[in-house]
C-alpha cells in the first residue's frame, strides 16, 4: 500500500511568511509547526511542500534561491526528526499560464507522480484560498490554518475547507480524530 501524504503550503503554514522570501538565512518556523508536523510524521504521513513562488516569475529571486530557502526550511526541522519528502513549487508570474499555480492541481499531481501517493488519501493544509482550492480540485482533504493569511481568509474560503485550524498542531490533531473515524 502506497504511502498517505499531507501536503503543505510553505509560507504562512510552516514558516513565517516574509514578502518574496529569498533569503535562507530568514527562514523562521511558526509556533507549533514541527510539533505539528511530527505528529503527522508520526501518524505514518509522508510530508511533502507545496508553494507558489511568483518572486522567481517576477525577476525578484531565481529558483536556486527558493530551492535555498526550502533546504534551509528542511535544516530547521531535522532536529525534531522531520524529514519533507519533497518540495515542489510554481516559479511563475499570476499572469503566465501554467497549471502549477494553485489553485491548479499541477503541483499536487507532480508530487503524487514523483512520490506514488493518491491525493484523493491525502491532506492538503494552507492559508490561503489557493490551497484549499487545490485541494479541492484533487480530491485532498482540506485545512485552512488560521496562521500567515489564514485568519484573514477564512472569511473569504473558511467555509470551504474541511476543517479551520489555528496552527499546524491543530491541524494534526484534526487529521487524528479524522483517520480515528475511518
Amino acid at each position: 500500500m502506497p504511502k498517505r501524504f499531507v501536503l503543505l503550503d510553505r509560507d504562512g503554514t510552516i514558516i513565517v511568511d516574509k514578502h518574496y522570501l529569498h533569503d535562507p538565512n530568514e527562514v523562521e518556523l511558526l509556533p507549533n509547526a514541527a510539533e505539528g508536523l511530527k505528529r503527522m510524521q508520526d501518524m505514518g504521513f509522508g510530508l511533502a511542500v507545496l508553494t507558489n513562488q511568483s518572486g522567481v516569475g517576477r525577476g525578484y529571486f531565481s529558483e536556486d534561491e527558493v530551492r535555498a530557502c526550502n533546504a534551509q526550511l528542511q535544516k530547521l526541522l531535522e532536529p525534531h526528526g522531520i524529514v519533507i519528502s519533497g518540495f515542489f513549487f510554481c516559479p511563475h508570474a499570476p499572469d503566465e499560464t501554467c497549471d502549477c499555480r494553485k489553485p491548479a492541481p499541477g503541483l499536487m499531481r507532480q508530487a503524487a507522480e514523483v512520490l506514488g501517493f493518491d491525493p484523493n488519501e491525502s491532506y492538503m493544509i494552507g492559508d490561503k484560498k489557493a490551497d484549499i482550492g487545490v485541494g479541492q480540485a484533487t480530491g485532498a482533504v482540506s485545512v485552512l490554518v488560521r496562521t500567515g493569511y489564514g485568519r484573514k481568509a477564512e472569511a473569504d474560503c473558511g467555509e470551504q475547507a474541511d476543517y479551520c485550524a489555528d496552527d499546524l498542531l491543530d491541524a494534526a490533531e484534526f487529521i487524528r480524530l479524522n483517520e480515528g473515524s475511518k
